[in-house]
């Protein structure tokens, strides 16, 4: 019986801006950097023969049924395929939930992926994305993954050259927020005024070099530091705690903090994990090649 584990990597965003609201319907034009980090939960795979799809998972809270992206997943291959394979899916979650760090759409694009390894479906990269950007926006992304600039409603994605690696703490205060309720306090005084970001795609850049640090922005800080103060306190601690720029991922709640050695990051995680409230973990950046190898014989469903 076929059994295997996949990572399922978590992302931050290095900018995000909202462009406005498109009258055809009604979602908000974004732009954005995605980049994979090393901070990833696990699927294991297993064939069940009686056609059934069994999901468990060891975090408490995250259910196990059709309100899970990765239970979704195997219901929309089977919708799709007409398949009547089953399977065990075993979620063993790191990434914190609802803290903008695309945990859910990451475990979604793996599961696609990794059911059609199970199953053996003939499908292709591009059949994939499309049924994964019915599940969530940021499912597109962890086709590509490494580096990346989203556009439309973030599904519209190009590589960029990959960043050089950076030392990360991601820190998730214990808040709850709502990407609803973020679009909803995101009025037009907050939206971005200025052009869209100009990078060159990596097929194009050569040599071009570019630095994180550079591009940090997100237009949701404002409202969001208004209304969860702890988030904002998170980026002022990681930057007082040495980090060389510091960014809230998404909507919230997680922001990461980059720092310029190991030696500087671990000095920065024995500080804030005294927090006793705030999740921190230490990770780093992950170039697109490195994404790719560790998804194994499923990198050939990546979109290269």
């Amino acid at each position: 019986m076929l059994t295997f584990t996949l990572p399922s990597f978590a992302k931050i965003n290095l900018m995000l801006r909202v462009l406005g609201r498109r009258e055809a319907d009604g979602y908000h034009e974004l732009e954005t950097i995605f980049q994979t980090v090393t901070l990833h939960d696990e699927l294991k795979f297993s064939e069940l023969p009686d056609g059934n799809i069994e999901l468990v998972c060891d975090a408490p809270g995250v259910p196990a049924d059709e309100s899970n992206l990765v239970y979704r997943a195997a219901l929309t291959l089977h919708s799709y395929f007409n398949s009547h394979k089953g399977a065990r899916i075993e979620l063993v979650k790191r990434i914190p939930t609802g803290g903008g760090l695309g945990g859910g759409s990451s475990n979604a694009a793996i599961a696609l992926m990794g059911l059609a390894h199970l199953w053996k479906l003939e499908t292709d990269p591009n059949e994939l994305i499309q049924l994964g950007a019915k599940l969530g926006a940021d499912v597109p992304f962890f086709f590509r993954g490494g580096t990346s600039l989203g556009r439309g409603t973030g599904t519209e994605i190009t590589p960029l050259e990959d960043v050089s690696e950076r030392y990360l703490l991601i820190v998730t205060p214990n808040e709850t927020v709502s990407t609803a309720e973020a679009y909803r306090a995101l009025r037009s005084p907050f939206l971005t005024k200025r052009e869209p970001v100009v990078i060159l795609p990596s097929s194009r850049a050569g040599s071009l070099q570019w630095l994180p640090e550079d591009v940090l922005h997100n237009d949701f800080e404002t409202v969001i530091f208004n209304l969860h103060p702890p988030i904002e306190l998170a980026k002022r601690e990681l930057l007082r705690h040495g980090a060389r720029g510091a960014l809230m991922s998404g909507s919230g709640a997680s922001v990461f903090g980059i720092f310029e050695s190991e030696a500087a990051q671990e000095r920065a995680h024995e500080g804030l994990k005294k927090k006793r409230d705030w999740q921190v973990f230490a990770c780093a950046t992950l170039d697109r090649a490195a994404y790719s190898e560790a998804l194994g014989a499923c990198k050939r469903f990546l979109q290269v």
